[in-house]
């Protein structure tokens, strides 16, 4: 008897230093939360509990040197993880889109949701205080179970409906824009800072 694993999802971790630059990206994610209006207001209406620069900032590598250096680093690991998902870009590499700062207040969250017209997205984690919110990967053929029994407690990661990936400063992931995930409302007291970003 033979079982094989079929259809691997493949999910990237990495730790991104120097710390001088996690340094300096904290404080530029937090001087962006305190002078950005427009993210601020967007983020008011839309029910954000914290702030993010999503809807109102598109140039952050070309305003802050700290973006620019760490838009340097992105690509290098975008390019090493699009080599391990065997994609064929025509000897092209993955060109970063968007990116953009999530800073969420205790208890804040966002729901499950995927990055369309996208090939990779990713976050890098700024600032994690104790009891911050993780990121929760969903098995993509959840939808498709119907009647499939739970998996056991003891069950392999490879084999579980929901993932739950815990972050640390200047931890970077790395996943298909396809796969949905969400982050789970945090435990802690202080911002949970991040810097989230798309690859076409």
């Amino acid at each position: 008897m033979k079982v094989r694993s079929l259809f691997a999802t493949r999910f990237y971790e990495a730790q991104v230093g120097p710390p001088r630059l996690i340094g300096e990206l904290e404080r530029s994610c937090r001087a962006l939360a305190e002078e950005d209006r427009a993210g601020r207001r967007w983020s008011k209406a839309h029910g954000y509990r914290g702030y993010t620069s999503y809807a109102s900032l598109d140039d952050l590598p070309a305003r802050d040197p700290g973006f620019a250096e760490l838009a340097r680093i992105l690509n290098r690991h975008a390019a090493d993880f699009a080599e391990a998902c065997a994609f064929d870009l025509g000897g092209r590499r993955p060109k970063l889109d968007s990116l953009w700062v999530n800073v969420l207040k205790p208890g804040g969250a966002h729901s499950g949701h995927i990055h369309p017209h996208s090939i990779l997205s990713g976050t890098l984690y700024v600032a994690v205080p104790p009891g911050a919110g993780a990121l929760k990967l969903e098995d993509p053929r959840l939808a498709m179970m119907m009647a499939a029994p739970p998996r056991r407690d003891d069950a392999p990661e490879e084999l579980r409906a929901f993932v739950y990936a815990e972050p640390a400063p200047g931890t970077l992931f790395l996943w298909e824009s396809w796969l949905r995930h969400e982050v789970v409302p945090g435990t802690g007291r202080g911002e949970r800072i991040s810097i989230s970003f798309n690859y076409r």
